[in-house]
């Protein structure tokens, strides 16, 4: 029965970190029983296997803070509509201001009256 071999490890990657980082790293990596090594090539294994996959656009937070951006510019819109409108036809805002009963109509004491 022949086993085929696993290709040798030839290739390096240098990265450049703090001290400190490197430090905590390989305490981290002893304290679970692996090597930088294992530890790294797990990471770039799995970067190239979802760098395959299609990402979600957002994460869930990403997803609640968009949601939360959405309501409160909402919420600022219907403060703001009234006003808006007012800006934006000015003679609409004039001819409330003189009708003063409300009646769609302008009359000559309504007129008088302002």
């Amino acid at each position: 029965m022949v086993t085929e071999r696993q290709p040798k490890k030839t290739e390096t990657v240098e990265v450049r970190m703090p001290f400190e980082t490197k430090q905590a790293f390989m305490l981290r990596c002893r304290a679970e029983g692996r090597t930088a090594s294992e530890a790294i090539r797990g990471f770039i294994d799995n970067e190239l296997e979802t760098s395959l996959k299609p990402r979600a656009r957002f994460s869930a937070a990403g997803r609640r803070w968009l949601g939360a951006a959405v309501l409160a510019v909402l919420a600022l819109g219907a403060v703001t509509a009234p006003s808006l409108a007012q800006t934006l036809n000015p003679a609409r805002s004039s001819f409330e201001q003189l009708d003063l009963n409300r009646d769609g109509l302008l009359s000559f004491e309504e007129y008088r009256a302002r």
